[in-house]
């Protein structure tokens, strides 16, 4: 079983950073579709996973395109704001390759999972099977899974509100994911949201990071404590700083 690299607890500014290419295109991809299911209804309908056309072949490709749209403007706001929050930094460890895969294969993954969900003979799993299923949520919650691995005692501060270590707020997230699933209302978005979880942490613990990738993290990482130490500009405080924080 692959060690996980141990956390890195410096950041380079006061937030994740500029736009890293992989993020960049993810959210121009969900931005269109989401105008373009604002303006055609055809659009979800084609495009969001049904557990039933899918498992009848009628949509093979529903468990990708699925990712791509949202229900609303809080939906894609929420969940593109995670993905900056949470991913920019994962590219920049990663680089962008891995991430994009990590990315593909959780969101992909949650589907799928939330497909096998709705077989089960409970009423709370019934649900799922002929609901449209829509939104990044799935891979959102791999990456939240990932960072929490890898700086699990960063501050995340639930409703924007109560700092929480980020290896507690995934466990609160899937704990509160878990639980909801099994209800007769929400099981939709929180199967998938497991999902989510579930795939990350599989693909995590069986995949290996390129070592070429750490290295060059690492050696970023040099050159920018480098030039913050030229210009008398330190990073301080301790691995569990609550200064270090995301929103």
């Amino acid at each position: 079983m692959r060690r996980h690299p141990t956390a890195y607890t410096s950041s380079f500014s006061a937030g994740p950073g500029p736009l890293s290419t992989a993020i960049k295109a993810i959210i121009v991809a969900n931005v269109v579709l989401f105008f373009a299911s604002a303006f055609s209804r055809t659009v979800i309908d084609e495009l969001g996973l049904v557990p039933f056309l899918f498992l009848h072949g009628l949509r093979l490709w529903q468990p990708v395109t699925y990712m791509f749209l949202h229900a609303g403007i809080f939906h894609i706001l929420f969940n593109m704001l995670g993905l900056w929050l949470i991913g920019t930094e994962l590219e920049r460890i990663w680089g962008t390759r891995y991430f994009v895969k990590f990315y593909f294969v959780t969101g992909i993954g949650a589907g799928l999972l939330t497909v096998l969900f709705a077989l089960l003979p409970f009423s709370f799993a019934r649900q799922v099977y002929g609901s449209n299923i829509i939104g990044a949520s799935g891979a959102i919650y791999g990456l939240l899974l990932a960072y929490a691995l890898y700086f699990p005692d960063r501050p995340i501060y639930m409703y924007f509100l109560f700092p929480i270590p980020a290896k507690y707020f995934v466990l609160i997230l899937g704990a509160i994911a878990f639980y909801s699933s099994l209800g007769t209302t929400g099981g939709v978005a929180n199967a998938t949201h497991l999902g989510g979880l579930v795939v990350g942490y599989l693909f995590l613990k069986g995949t290996p990071i390129h070592p070429i990738s750490e290295l060059k993290y690492r050696y970023l990482k040099w050159k920018i404590n480098r030039v913050r130490r030229k210009f008398d500009v330190h990073s301080g405080g301790r691995a569990d700083d609550w200064d270090r924080r995301i929103h």
